[in-house]
């Protein structure tokens, strides 16, 4: 009985400080698969130490998970060596079903965060995460991460200097980028050259993760709006929407775009917008069949979007 309470305690203590630990290590890795392994490690070194006696359970378990995080970014590394093609974020999809998932409601870092950070060595990234997402100071992230205060103010210098100087600080109303996101999604699949040339940016990038598994997919990175308008109305031509059904989705945050091929899902579109917000300045587009199989399509939805085509 005794041993049953003790485990019971342990299993309590985790799971009200789930919710905090997903979002710290997803932000950190950037996969759900790669995270949920991570919570798993997390889990087996804290039931195998028990609560009893740890004075700040939460501080205790967010060391655990920061390290453990810390050292799964050497697999992912290794993996992205052998990567084909542009390397993007896993998504994080709401949708009807799932809206008030705790995972899904965590601190939120945009795909475009996300890329951005995939730039930093996994130190810098810790630190970025832990003091500019989730607020924790830089004496108790040196507690964390095992270094001195110093040398968690220099991380966070280096790493706040680097993603400040790709991606500007700014927050586009939630309207506006929906708006931007319907208007790219009806140029691109209706096939409207003009409009989809007024919509991107003149220095846009098309991001399209297929991990070698999704063909077409490009190789690399496509620069400029001519190359990509050229590569969205090839691609929405072959998968136009009489092939796919398409959802309005919640994707790390932001309005997006999930294309479903029956009740599978082939692609989930993210854009993001210039600083004014009028422009798309970078699409992400992933197709990845393993970074997708979190995302479920909802039915209930389906079928009345599917009678309203019927009545018009």
């Amino acid at each position: 009985m005794f041993e049953r309470s003790v485990t019971d305690e342990a299993t309590d203590v985790f799971m009200d400080h789930r919710e905090l630990l997903f979002g710290l290590v997803y932000n950190m890795l950037g996969s759900v698969a790669d995270t949920e392994d991570v919570l798993q490690e997390t889990w087996l070194s804290w039931s195998g130490r028990g609560a009893a006696g740890v004075a700040n359970p939460r501080a205790y378990l967010v060391r655990i998970a920061v390290n453990h995080a810390l050292q799964r970014r050497a697999s992912i590394t290794r993996r992205r060596e052998t990567y084909v093609g542009p390397w993007l974020p896993e998504p994080l999809v709401a949708d009807d079903a799932n809206a008030d998932d705790p995972a899904l409601r965590s601190e939120s870092v945009s795909m475009a965060m996300l890329v951005v950070l995939e730039s930093l060595t996994p130190l810098e990234r810790a630190v970025f995460v832990l003091n500019e997402v989730f607020g924790y100071a830089h004496t108790e992230i040196a507690e964390i991460i095992d270094r001195t205060p110093a040398a968690v103010r220099q991380l966070a210098h280096r790493a706040r200097g680097h993603v400040h100087a790709r991606r500007p600080l700014y927050q586009a109303h939630p309207r506006v980028r929906r708006e931007a996101t319907e208007r790219f999604v009806r140029a691109a699949f209706g096939g409207d050259i003009a409009a989809l040339m007024e919509i991107l940016a003149p220095d846009v990038t098309v991001w399209t993760d297929g991990g070698g598994k999704r063909r077409p997919a490009g190789l690399r990175p496509v620069h400029g709006r001519d190359k990509a308008v050229r590569l969205i109305t090839s691609y929405a031509a072959r998968r136009g929407p009489q092939n796919l059904d398409l959802r309005y989705r919640r994707v790390n945050g932001d309005d997006a775009a999930v294309l479903f091929e029956g009740d599978s899902p082939y692609a989930v579109m993210v854009m993001d917008l210039t600083p004014e917000g009028d422009r798309v300045s970078d699409v992400y587009i992933v197709t990845n069949p393993d970074k997708l199989t979190h995302v479920h399509k909802d039915e209930d939805q389906a079928e009345v979007e599917g009678a309203e085509a019927e009545a018009e």
